[in-house]
């Protein structure tokens, strides 16, 4: 073929032909954007991302409770596991006093 018999307006023109019988691809659905935890979810995540570390870390070298407490000075050893076992105490319900 000849440039003066084919110009750039005809393959323009033979391009779109092929773009309408194409099928057009399909968008993926943008994903919605993940909502900002709450204070009390996002406390709770990062307590439970710090306990997998520190269960890691415990594998990994192999230590025990006692080993993890010796770490700190003796007073403070202490403090931290009567606070652990305040917290894994259940606390009483509450119960709403009625009056009659």
């Amino acid at each position: 073929m000849s440039s003066k018999s084919y110009d750039f307006r005809q393959f323009q023109a033979e391009l779109a032909a092929l773009d309408q019988t194409k099928p057009e691809p399909k968008q993926p659905k943008p994903q919605p954007k993940p909502r900002p935890l709450g204070k009390k979810a996002a406390e709770a995540e990062r307590l439970a991302r710090a306990r997998t570390e520190f269960l890691a870390l415990r594998e990994r070298y192999q230590l025990s409770v006692a080993d993890v407490v010796a770490f700190f000075p003796e007073e403070e050893g202490i403090a931290y596991l009567q606070q652990l076992l305040v917290a894994s105490e259940k606390k009483p319900r509450r119960r709403k006093i009625i009056e009659t």
